[in-house]
Order: C-alpha cells, then structure tokens, then sequence
C-alpha cells in the first residue's frame, strides 16, 4: 500500500466531525442532532462513493 492511498483513512472522521458540526449548530436537543448528523453522514459518503463510482468508471472506460 503506498502512502498517497493512506489519505482516505482521514475521509470518515473528517464526514463524522462535519456533520456533527454543522446539525449541531442547526438543533439543540442531542436524540435530534445525533439522528440528523447520523443521517448526513451516510448521504456525504454515499454522495462521495457514487461520485468516485462515476469517476472511475469514465476513467476505465478510454
């Protein structure tokens, strides 16, 4: 495994703590903003998982 793979260990914290972040500063009740942040996390890796599907894919293709 060569070192510049080793910088996507840091993506999942890095989702965590924004959408802690950010659904804390939008609510006040913890059951809330633990359910809420859970749920952008998901869509931020979803959303960065598909997004590396599509780019690989067009990368593979020529």
């Amino acid at each position: 495994m060569n070192d510049s793979s080793n910088i996507y260990w840091f993506l999942l914290p890095l989702v965590v703590a924004i959408s802690l972040v950010y659904t804390a500063s939008r609510y006040e009740s913890w059951p809330v903003i633990w359910a809420r942040s859970a749920r952008l996390c998901l869509w931020s890796l979803a959303a960065l998982i598909g997004t590396s599907a599509i780019l690989l894919l067009v990368n593979t293709q020529s």
